[in-house]
């Protein structure tokens, strides 16, 4: 009997129409900007090139601890010249804490490196050009897109974004590019940005991986794997 709850209860749910989709999203967004009409990103930067920094050390570290470090890395490494040039040694200690620091402090020196000898030092606006820089992918590359340049490519799909996303019965997939492109097919490339960072902030106010917050969530209703 345990086991056929079990099953049940991880049983995948089949996904509704688009248009049914595309009206839920509709509403999911509604409520939501409601909830968090400030909503925006939450790594501090000053330019394209600190938010692919902060972006980059982001992966598996919180955004309140990246902003931590960026402040006092960015005074060591004023520009991506000064990246660049240093030895990495000195970056990965100066990112030691954001995790990971080895691989993310070579894919900082690569990328700016990689503007210097491509791009005159810019950073570019076109998401083709952003993912070949060493480190960025997709996530990172739409992040830069939609804060600095306004025209994010997709919406921005983290651990938070992919979570409630599926439980909201808006995708079925679990690759991050998949689960962006279904996504964009439900709302128009004006609520790309919006539509990650609402349900970044649900995610960590209300709807916690480990504990969520039910009986307080705006869009419960609209659940399709409730816990």
């Amino acid at each position: 009997m345990a086991e056929k709850k079990s099953e049940k209860k991880t049983e995948k749910k089949k996904l509704k129409t688009l248009p049914t989709r595309r009206k839920r999203t509709k509403e999911i967004i509604a409520i939501l900007r409601a909830e968090f009409p400030d909503t925006e990103c939450s790594l501090i930067h000053q330019d394209a090139w600190q938010l692919l920094v902060a972006t980059i050390l982001s992966a598996q570290c919180t955004d309140a601890r990246v902003n931590k470090v960026t402040p006092g890395l960015f005074q060591q490494f004023p520009t991506p010249a000064d990246f660049a040039a240093a030895p990495v040694e000195e970056i990965e200690e100066a990112i030691h804490s954001t995790g990971f620091y080895r691989n993310k402090a070579k894919s900082l020196q690569g990328s700016a490196r990689a503007l210097a000898e491509t791009h005159d030092g810019q950073m570019p606006d076109d998401i083709k050009k952003l993912v070949k820089l060493p480190g960025v992918g997709r996530k990172t590359a739409n992040v830069v897109l939609g804060e600095v340049f306004n025209r994010p490519e997709g919406v921005v799909v983290d651990t938070h974004v992919g979570r409630l996303s599926t439980k909201l019965g808006l995708t079925d997939q679990t690759d991050p590019v998949k689960i962006e492109k279904q996504l964009g097919e439900l709302m128009p490339q004006s609520e790309y940005r919006d539509f990650g960072h609402l349900l970044i902030d649900h995610g960590r106010k209300t709807c916690k991986a480990r504990a969520p917050k039910c009986d307080e969530c705006p869009i419960y209703r609209l659940c399709e794997i409730r816990a």
